[in-house]
């Protein structure tokens, strides 16, 4: 989870790939509205993310044994509503500076996001520092070095309940 930029598409996969779940990307599931919204660079609301953070809740309980998920949870109730889902789950918060963010947004050419709405994300993060089920990583480290951190954590606070989610 994090803003735009951060790098959330790359270490799911790799996640995924390396625990061999399946990748659920957030962006794919959202409207065509949100998506023409975004690129027009208007930011989206509560309201707008509504159905979009529900298809990914019940994306998430049709895997209990566990799925690597790719959103933004910039609020602390997108996340409790996930949470709600899939007991146990839990979150790698990509955390990154808003100039590296906005450099790697601006880079991106077949991106629906427009690089205008990285100071919107900032503005709507909540950090999810301190909350339970939570591992912040440096979105600058290199992708090998945050998998290996990802999936050490993983192992490390595996329940009966849910035995690698991330």
């Amino acid at each position: 989870m994090g803003v735009a930029g951060c790098g959330k598409s790359s270490l799911g996969a790799a996640l995924a790939e390396r625990l061999g779940f399946e990748l659920i990307e957030g962006d794919d599931h959202h409207s065509p509205g949100n998506r023409d919204k975004m690129r027009q660079g208007t930011p989206l609301t509560d309201a707008d993310r509504d159905g979009w953070l529900t298809t990914l809740a019940g994306l998430l309980a049709q895997h209990p044994g566990g799925a690597v998920l790719t959103c933004s949870a910039l609020r602390r109730a997108y996340r409790e509503r996930l949470r709600a889902a899939a007991p146990g789950l839990r979150f790698v918060f990509l955390d990154l500076t808003p100039a590296l963010a906005q450099q790697r947004v601006s880079a991106r050419s077949a991106h629906f996001f427009s690089s205008s709405l990285v100071d919107s994300q900032f503005a709507t993060l909540e950090s999810p520092v301190g909350e339970p089920g939570v591992l912040r990583v440096d979105a600058a480290a290199p992708l090998t070095q945050l998998v290996d951190e990802a999936v050490a954590w993983c192992h490390a606070t595996a329940t009966p309940h849910n035995p690698e989610a991330a």
